[in-house]
């Protein structure tokens, strides 16, 4: 073993789950990439997410994956999770990652207040919130009451099944970035005044329901991801929590729900999540809930992005890096337990292989063109 394997070996240790094993701490980080016609993964998908199994990362998260609530989706071409042709096609995907050595979860979305009437799949659909939403004169965003939120537990209750079902090692709940479960967290965009809305108890009661309505769903052992962020797509300052103290009043109850892994979603992960301390936000989820976490953030690359959503924002000069002395520390310390790598895998599906057999010098640079294209 050459000394750039031994300084990486941190990084490649299976990890146990439940009845799963993910064979390293390398994961594929979420990336929505607009390629699934009529909201169905087609075999260009199953290709794209097998390749990145092959070339040695331990757990894909698929893209966000729209659940079967006439309001969850937001984009074009973004693929559904429901219907007897989208989920045969997670299926193929499911079959193809597995038989590559790998593991997978679907992320599970609704994206909220993001949606506006006109985006299919039922054009004449409004978009749902914790608060209604009026332009022009038009309520484009529909305050949800008690049936809408019933609805929606019930639709990713169903759509976990569903992954079970197909063979999924597990599920990941997007509740990150501004999108449906996240806006009843963030006290910007849920100033409701029942139930749902005021105190941090309040604010927990719709994703809370979720989490225990998944969790009923699948059973005690299939793994439950949850995905959390202090920044918005609409305000990189953004928090929904202001202390350590309070991120865990947040965190705690969902695990006790039945949250298995937390995915901490920063756009750089080596930045401290609160002040005055160095630990990341991914450090201090590990350590306010006893759970393992996913840390996530510009890993891979020599400049940090702005994650402008479906835009391109990215600096074309931007290369692929890696400081492995550093991630292998981290993860030998227990910052974190697995670590996602986003962009650099899009123009490099053998990232983590190369990673692992220390040819960082192979790597392949990061490049925009590899946003327009599945095959690589």
């Amino acid at each position: 073993m050459t000394s750039a394997q031994t300084l990486a070996a941190p990084l490649f240790e299976p990890l146990s789950l439940g009845p799963i094993t993910i064979p390293n701490r390398i994961v594929m980080a979420p990336m929505t990439r607009n390629q699934s016609p009529g909201g169905v993964p087609g075999a260009e998908v199953a290709a794209y997410y097998k390749s990145r199994a092959e070339g040695g990362v331990g757990l894909i998260i698929t893209e966000g994956t729209y659940i079967d609530h006439p309001g969850a989706n937001g984009y074009p071409q973004v693929p559904a999770f429901h219907g007897e042709a989208a989920l045969a096609g997670w299926q193929n995907v499911v079959e193809g990652v597995h038989a590559a050595g790998g593991r997978i979860v679907p992320q599970l979305w609704h994206v909220g207040r993001e949606r506006r009437p006109g985006v299919e799949p039922d054009m004449s659909v409004p978009g749902f919130g914790p608060m209604s939403i009026v332009e022009d004169g038009v309520e484009v965003v529909k305050a949800m009451n008690e049936q809408d939120i019933q609805d929606v537990v019930a639709s990713f209750a169903r759509a976990a099944r569903d992954a079970k079902t197909i063979g999924f090692d597990g599920i990941e709940l997007h509740g990150a970035h501004g999108y449906l479960i996240d806006q009843f967290l963030w006290p910007e965009s849920n100033q409701r005044d029942d139930d749902y809305g005021g105190s941090v108890e309040n604010r927990l009661r719709f994703p809370r329901l979720i989490v225990r309505a998944v969790r009923e769903a699948v059973g005690p052992e299939f793994p439950i991801i949850f995905r959390f962020s202090q920044w918005k797509l609409s305000d990189y300052e953004a928090i929904i929590a202001e202390t350590p103290e309070a991120l865990g009043e947040l965190l705690k109850p969902l695990a006790e729900d039945g949250v298995d892994i937390f995915h901490a979603s920063t756009r750089r992960v080596w930045e401290p999540g609160f002040e005055g301390s160095s630990k990341s936000l991914a450090t201090w989820t590990r350590e306010l809930t006893g759970c393992p976490v996913i840390a996530v953030g510009s890993v891979g690359l020599d400049k940090t992005f702005r994650t402008g959503h479906f835009t391109r924002t990215e600096d074309p000069s931007s290369k692929s890096r890696v400081n492995v002395e550093e991630l292998a520390m981290w993860r030998a310390r227990g910052d974190f337990d697995l670590i996602a790598i986003g962009r650099a895998l899009l123009s490099d599906p053998q990232w983590a292989r190369k990673v692992r057999d220390g040819r960082l010098d192979e790597l392949s640079d990061f490049d925009t063109s590899a946003l327009d294209t599945l095959v690589r």
